[in-house]
């Protein structure tokens, strides 16, 4: 009989570097002017939010195809806010190389981490 260990959201790692972007994103949003916020930071920190909030609220759901629904969702706003957003305001000068970089690292390892977690998720529904 397998037994299986109860991981708690905040255990995750996917979860864990998903807040850790909403932590930079909310320090970029917090420097911008008012047009600027309302222009691309809103944007920006929606997007960023939603990556948690897709991992929060699938980790809740009960069928596996649920929650991958939502690990899909966390994975299409962490490109829509590090690869179009986040870009952008680099490329308009509104955040400096060395903070698009700490992006796009979280980005990059946080996007092979949703995939793995995502295959993880239905090989485990797969094996029942």
């Amino acid at each position: 009989m397998k037994t299986s260990k109860f991981i708690p959201l905040k255990g995750l790692v996917v979860y864990q570097m998903a807040r850790q972007l909403s932590t930079i994103a909310w320090n970029i949003f917090s420097n911008l002017t008012f047009e600027q916020k309302k222009i691309i930071g809103d944007q920006f920190l929606r997007a960023t939010d939603s990556i948690g909030a897709n991992i929060a609220e699938g980790y809740a759901r009960f069928h596996y195809l649920e929650k991958i629904r939502f690990y899909h969702f966390s994975r299409g706003s962490l490109s829509e806010a590090i690869q179009h957003w986040a870009e952008l305001m680099l490329e308009r000068k509104i955040i400096d190389v060395a903070t698009f970089d700490e992006l796009k690292q979280i980005h990059d390892s946080l996007e092979i981490k949703l995939n793995n977690f995502i295959s993880v998720t239905y090989k485990n529904a797969q094996n029942k």
